[in-house]
């Protein structure tokens, strides 16, 4: 699955493989500005890997492998490529990354989902993170805004800038930019 950003070039995307074998992740590595392993030598959990590339070379110049848990059931890895700033955001298992991609790649940080990472999702100049139990945002250059715990079920739906949550029946709201009132 490519995620395509919609910019002139089309080579400036992230490919993430799902249930990756070693030898899939060896093929990229060897071209990667940055190869970022995480957890592979643990005896639990799904191996995955995800590649990035901001059009400077046909291969990815990011890739991100690792071995994640809570794995199956529905809690599947994802990322949210933010092209205008080139962040990549990965979240896979209870494990949330966020990796600056413009000139040489680097981890911006590591952070841990409350239970089981669900998805991204792009708002304007925001990126919310749903998780079992949080929701949680970020600017596009990967600087943390809010998180809010929440209890299943819940959902979330973003109109206008601003946050319409439902927990449990219930309905809270808030800016996106600003998050939940403290």
């Amino acid at each position: 699955m490519a995620l395509q950003a919609g910019l002139s070039c089309p080579s400036r995307h992230a490919e993430p493989a799902s249930r990756s074998t070693r030898g899939e992740a060896d093929h990229y590595r060897h071209h990667a500005t940055l190869v970022d392993e995480i957890g592979l030598s643990d005896d639990e959990g799904q191996r995955w890997f995800v590649g990035a590339s901001l059009c400077r070379s046909e291969w990815p110049e990011l890739i991100v492998a690792q071995r994640y848990k809570p794995a199956g059931h529905g809690f599947n890895p994802g990322v949210a490529l933010v092209s205008e700033m080139a962040v990549l955001f990965v979240g896979a298992g209870r494990r949330l990354l966020a990796y600056q991609l413009e000139s040489t790649p680097r981890r911006l940080w590591e952070e841990t989902a409350d239970l089981r990472f669900w998805h991204w999702a792009v708002h304007d100049d925001v990126v919310l993170m749903s998780a079992e139990l949080e929701l949680a945002a970020w600017d596009t250059q990967g600087r943390k805004l809010w998180t809010i715990g929440v209890e299943p079920p819940w959902n979330y739906v973003v109109r206008a800038g601003r946050v319409h949550l439902d927990i449990m029946g219930t309905v809270s709201e808030f800016t996106l930019a600003e998050g939940p009132p403290r």
